[in-house]
C-alpha cells in the first residue's frame, strides 16, 4: 500500500510540473516581442509592457499588416 502512495504521489508531481511547464510556455506565446540582434552577437529581448518595446512593435504590427497585403 506504501508503494502505491509513493508511485501516485510521484505521478501526481510529475503532472503537476508538466502542467506549469506547459501553462508557462502557452503563456510566454502569447506576449508580443521583438528581437534585436546587434553585429556584435548580442540579443536584446524586447517584451510587451516595457516602455521601450511599445513603440517598436507598433512599427513592427504595421509592418506585418503591410507584408501581408
Amino acid at each position: 500500500m506504501r508503494g502505491r502512495n509513493l508511485v501516485s504521489g510521484f505521478v501526481l508531481a510529475a503532472g503537476s510540473a508538466a502542467a506549469a511547464v506547459a501553462f508557462r510556455r502557452r503563456a510566454a506565446r502569447r506576449r508580443a516581442r521583438a528581437e534585436l540582434y546587434l553585429a556584435d552577437g548580442s540579443l536584446i529581448r524586447l517584451v510587451e509592457g516595457q516602455p521601450a518595446a511599445d513603440g517598436l512593435l507598433a512599427h513592427a504590427r504595421e509592418l506585418l499588416a503591410i507584408a501581408r497585403r
